[in-house]
């Protein structure tokens, strides 16, 4: 069946309406990771007191980063269509196939590639290219106008396969595939407990309050209420929490990045690689699949997203906190944060593409129009830029 193009709004109109917050999000990311690498550097005292707040093993300011951040794009979450994401079977199976199948080796392969005389780093890449992203990848799919059902249901199922998967993969990519082709292995044991803490704390609570929030809301005034008074109002702690997010990460680890300019460097071309291949490929395929522009962009930022806290928290327990292996994990938010805001540019540019916004026959409603996604995070994203 034919579709029209979706709407593309007037740029200039959409622009004029955003918050100062909104418009000139990629200058106060830049200006957060700067603080946060000066508070490093300068005042090593802040990284010291920050690295202290932690209960069982999970960084309390990072913890409320992340929940701040992601408890109003959750609270966004129409969850009784979520139902028919599980559905597109598409959608899920691709995802999976992305997200433990060729992520995985194609960060695998970067590794040995730039890094083959690193070994220290070049584990640490490995690690993170297994830690499949539950956090952050919920604001980049919000931020670039995607299904917001399909993100909550694609995250949900990342993290139920981290728990089970994550150590299996890394017995596999550290020691049985370099065994096979004759290159050097490691040895490593992954806590199951430090996996699980992470996916509870990171997603279970802010997924629970979101989910409430919404149920009690909606019972109380219905939909159009909630949709017009409480999120636009919460919306935009979405992005405090971020920013906030960003500080902390960038101050806890200011010194080591700043004092390893080169290693820095090597570590960060290959993980620039990736997440450009891993989410340019990811949206050919959603393209090729006519899965629509709203469900391609949650496939492709889900693919090229990595949970880093539980990168550098696997790395830290088991190889140590001054470990090449946790720089690398360090890095990945350094070149996370700007690369998948650029991406989310590009993402909203290539609308123009797609015929539709959900692919005919597909059985899935999901959020609606583009248009109708805008409405509901208005003020908290920079929509059509």
């Amino acid at each position: 069946m034919s579709q029209s193009a979706p709407p593309i709004p007037d740029t200039t109109a959409v622009v004029a309406k955003l918050s100062v917050l909104d418009r000139f999000l990629p200058i106060w990311i830049l200006a957060a990771m700067g603080l946060g690498l000066l508070l490093g550097a300068v005042v090593p005292q802040v990284g010291v007191a920050m690295e202290s707040m932690e209960v069982a093993g999970v960084s309390l300011p990072i913890a409320i980063g992340l929940l701040i951040m992601m408890y109003p794009v959750l609270a966004k979450v129409r969850y009784n269509e979520t139902g028919r994401v599980l559905g597109d079977k598409k959608l899920v199976i691709t995802s999976l196939l992305i997200n433990w199948i060729l992520a995985p080796a194609f960060m695998f392969v970067l590794a040995w590639v730039f890094l083959p005389d690193l070994p220290e780093y070049r584990t640490g890449l490995i690690i993170v290219g297994l830690a499949r992203c539950i956090a952050m990848v919920l604001i980049w799919n919000d931020l670039a106008c995607g299904d917001r059902e399909a993100a909550a249901v694609l995250v949900a199922i990342n993290s139920v396969f981290q728990v089970f998967m994550f150590g299996v993969l890394g017995w596999f990519y550290l020691q049985v595939l370099p065994g096979w082709l004759g290159l050097e292995t490691t040895s490593a044991e992954f806590s199951i407990m430090a996996i699980t803490i992470s996916v509870l704390v990171f997603l279970g609570i802010p997924l629970l309050a979101g989910f409430l929030t919404r149920t009690f809301g909606e019972k109380i005034r219905g939909r159009e209420w909630y949709e017009a008074k409480v999120l636009p109002k919460i919306g935009p702690w979405a992005l405090y929490g971020l920013l906030f997010t960003i500080v902390v990460l960038f101050a806890l680890q200011g010194e080591q990045v700043l004092n390893n300019p080169m290693d820095v460097v090597r570590i960060a071309l290959p993980l620039l690689v990736y997440f450009v291949v891993i989410f340019g490929a990811s949206m050919v395929i959603g393209w090729m699949l006519r899965m629509g522009y709203e469900r391609t962009t949650t496939l492709s930022f889900t693919a090229a997203g990595n949970n880093f806290e539980l990168a550098i928290a696997v790395s830290i327990a088991t190889f140590g906190a001054t470990s090449g292996q946790a720089l690398a994990g360090v890095v990945g938010p350094l070149i996370e944060v700007p690369v998948l805001v650029a991406l989310v540019y590009v993402a909203l540019w290539t609308r123009k593409f797609f015929t539709g916004s959900r692919t005919a026959g597909s059985g899935s409603a999901g959020t609606g129009s583009s248009a109708q996604q805008e409405s509901a995070i208005a003020g908290t994203a920079p929509k059509t830029l």
